[in-house]
């Protein structure tokens, strides 16, 4: 049952991933938005979940579903690193490094914000 639960959080997760990335299809950008849109949801998601799981209030199965699976899904560190592999090799070295940088200080925050998102929803 475990790894049924991982493996349908992460289909969906990986849905939403897909769904995201079609849905900016349509513009051109240079930088990769979509990869960063879907990272930092996928962060704030698994910050609100991690707070809920620190007072207990999220079963085992939740847990596999939702932080392992959907959050492991929907989050992407190989395409990340593709993408900003590929901007480097276009010569697109700042948005290279903005990327590198701004997906990391941007996904920290956006951990923080699920985590007080979870703890505001879990107090009340």
């Amino acid at each position: 049952m475990q790894y049924l639960l991982v493996f349908a959080g992460g289909g969906v997760g990986s849905l939403l991933r897909y769904s995201i990335a079609r849905g900016m299809s349509g513009y051109n950008f240079t930088f990769p938005y979509a990869t960063l849109v879907a990272n930092i949801l996928s962060c704030i998601v698994l910050g609100f979940f991690v707070a809920w799981s620190l007072k207990d209030g999220v079963s085992d199965g939740m847990k596999l579903f939702f932080m392992v699976g959907l959050c492991g899904g929907f989050s992407t560190f190989s395409t990340f690193s593709n993408e900003t592999f590929s901007l480097f090799e276009t010569g697109n070295y700042a948005y290279a490094f903005v990327n590198i940088l701004g997906s990391v200080v941007v996904c920290l925050i956006a951990i923080y914000m699920g985590i007080k998102l979870g703890e505001l929803v879990i107090s009340s």
